[in-house]
């Protein structure tokens, strides 16, 4: 037995300089997308004093990008099964930049939230699309852990520089240039990403479920905007009414995963300690608020991690022709 392992390790394929610098260029978003978690921290007072939001405005102006990513993120891995994950992190790429641009240059807190939104939906195809490139790109066990940890090192460190990064640039340009930083990164990604990435498919790749994407934002959303309400105003019927309807959305989700033959997001997998031991992790991570932000980069690799193994594992998987 100890033979045949050692046969089947010998002839699998290396990982080439190609992939090795394919593994640069897709760390590069992904330490921007957990930058745009943080790198607008600093410039809440500059963005407070030339739009003036809402203390609610507010908070979704800085909430509202990690939402949209977290309800979007299965969603965007399994359009990346059926339409190229490199494809779909190139779309993802340039809608991120336009967003970034629209953002920077916002002349009101509505238009900000709005493109946010935007930057959270772009934002979701650069977990679920990296993570897929790397398991096809380190074929060998040994090479694929340690593309996967500098792809997880990514995410954190993203998370710490941003406010380090985005205090630098207050110190000379106005609140609209943390989100600028973005243009320069994604357009380096959309020059040298189809030199270096292969594009992959996955042949059995389920329908996407449109419907039960819309219904896991809904009710994240509506959850949200409720206790939000509540933490602003106190308590009143309106913000329980949208906390229940949240959880009523929710409960509708739940019951349609565990229906269909082919789910939007499997239920079971969170009956496997290795699934659920993250999510436990960041729960106990939230009761720290200053943990929040390590909670999130904790959560969105897991996720991205739970919805690439959702497929059918194929040892020797072959790009797409």
């Amino acid at each position: 037995m100890t033979d045949l392992q050692t046969d089947i390790r010998s002839e699998t394929p290396k990982a080439s300089r190609r992939e090795w610098l394919g593994l640069a260029v897709l760390a590069l978003p992904c330490l921007l997308y957990s930058m745009d978690l943080t790198v607008l921290h600093l410039a809440v007072p500059k963005l407070t004093a030339d739009l003036r939001p809402s203390s609610v405005q507010l908070l979704w102006i800085i909430d509202i990008y990690g939402f949209f990513v977290a309800g979007s993120l299965i969603t965007m891995g399994t359009l990346g099964d059926r339409i190229g994950r490199r494809r779909l992190l190139m779309i993802g790429a340039v809608a991120f930049a336009i967003a970034s641009v629209v953002a920077a240059f916002s002349p009101n807190a509505a238009m900000l939230i709005a493109t946010r939104a935007l930057l959270g939906v772009a934002g979701a195809t650069i977990a679920p699309s990296t993570l897929s490139l790397i398991r096809n790109m380190f074929l060998d066990p040994g090479q694929r852990t340690t593309a996967i940890g500098v792809w997880i090192t990514s995410f954190s460190l993203g998370g710490a520089i941003g406010p380090l990064v985005g205090g630098l640039l207050l110190e000379s340009f106005w609140w609209g240039s943390v989100f600028l930083l973005a243009v320069p990164i994604m357009a380096l990604l959309l020059v040298v990403g189809p030199k270096l990435l292969p594009e992959y498919r996955d042949p059995d790749a389920g329908r996407p479920d449109l419907l039960s994407a819309l219904l896991s934002l809904v009710a994240v959303l509506a959850a949200i905007y409720g206790l939000k309400k509540i933490a602003q105003d106190g308590f009143a019927l309106g913000p329980v009414l949208f906390i229940l309807a949240g959880l009523a959305v929710g409960v509708v989700f739940v019951r349609r995963q565990l229906r269909l033959p082919d789910p939007f997001l499997d239920l079971r997998l969170f009956r496997k300690l290795a699934f659920s031991a993250p999510a436990a992790d960041a729960r106990a991570c939230r009761k720290n608020p200053s943990a929040g932000t390590a909670a999130h980069q904790a959560r969105v690799p897991a996720a991205a991690h739970k919805q690439d193994l959702r497929r059918k594992p194929r040892a020797m998987s072959r790009p797409a022709v």
